[in-house]
């Protein structure tokens, strides 16, 4: 199967999808890419716009992933003042006010309308009603063109770990890569619990394996 994994990161959603598919991954920040490819080898991986790149080739994959910016959806977004502070006054964490990023819709509307595949957007629980009905699983949002029953909420409380305990959870390995802290702390933060990302993908695909008995519930349809 092709798979299109757009704003992949380092590939939380990925990591337990095995390489027997055909992914072609898509990240704008060359530095996150390189760590993916490190990762993947074996995934084709394009370091650009992937709101483009999804216009430009979605009539060439079965299964599309993805994970548009969040930062302007969340819900942390209702902590900022517009002066650059959170309601602490803490102006390292805080950011000026911002309008919801519309590409989030755009591509929900397009993939719905045009793509003849199956597809999954991922995002954060948005501090507005959603201006689509998602499905909540895990303490995110999805659209999708088929049916899978939410999770119970698991990753949530371990992102607020250490970042070493959510990579040992997660299995990735950052230690050797030249970065901050803060940065690594950022991409870690930002991956999809590989768990959900499997299980997403099996969904889709009606290869639905047992992974962890009590986390998510069949689709009895």
């Amino acid at each position: 199967m092709k798979i299109l994994n757009l704003y992949a990161g380092i590939g939380g959603n990925r990591k337990l999808w095995g390489d027997e598919h055909e992914i072609t991954a898509v990240e704008l920040n060359e530095s996150i890419a390189a760590i993916y490819q490190d990762f993947f080898p074996n995934d084709t991986v394009i370091v650009g716009d992937a709101h483009q790149y999804l216009l430009d080739h979605f009539k060439e994959f079965d299964f599309i992933w993805s994970s548009p910016p969040c930062p302007s959806h969340s819900r942390m977004r209702m902590l900022w003042k517009g002066d650059g502070s959170n309601i602490t006054g803490d102006k390292k964490s805080g950011e000026s006010y911002k309008f919801p990023d519309m590409m989030l819709y755009e591509e929900i509307i397009f993939l719905k309308h045009f793509f003849l595949g199956q597809y999954c957007v991922e995002n954060v629980i948005s501090y507005y009603e959603p201006l689509i009905p998602p499905i909540e699983s895990d303490n995110h949002y999805y659209w999708t063109n088929f049916y899978f029953k939410g999770s119970k909420n698991t990753s949530r409380e371990l992102r607020n770990q250490d970042k070493s305990r959510i990579e040992k959870a997660w299995g990735f390995d950052l230690e050797k890569y030249d970065h901050p802290r803060r940065f690594k702390r950022d991409i870690i933060n930002n991956c999809v619990d590989p768990k959900h990302g499997l299980h997403i993908l099996n969904m889709a695909t009606g290869a639905i394996p047992p992974i962890q008995e009590g986390l998510f519930e069949r689709n009895n349809k």
